[in-house]
């Protein structure tokens, strides 16, 4: 089964019990990454490293000349 259809099931299930429906599949996945990318950050501080940015740091070594 699809999540697609488990929505659609869930969202059926929901409306005949006159519940609320749930979030669509999706919905909160920003919030989970950023959640996930502060988590990270946090502990890299705690742990006495300095909290990276891979990407931005990636970015930066490619756009400076060498």
């Amino acid at each position: 089964m699809s999540i697609t259809q488990q929505y659609l099931l869930d969202a059926y299930r929901a409306r005949s019990l006159g519940e609320p429906a749930p979030p669509a599949p999706g919905t909160h996945d920003r919030q989970a990454v950023r959640d996930w990318r502060d988590g990270r950050r946090f502990r890299a501080v705690l742990a006495g490293r300095p909290p990276r940015h891979r990407f931005r740091d990636a970015l930066g070594r490619w756009r400076r000349p060498t």
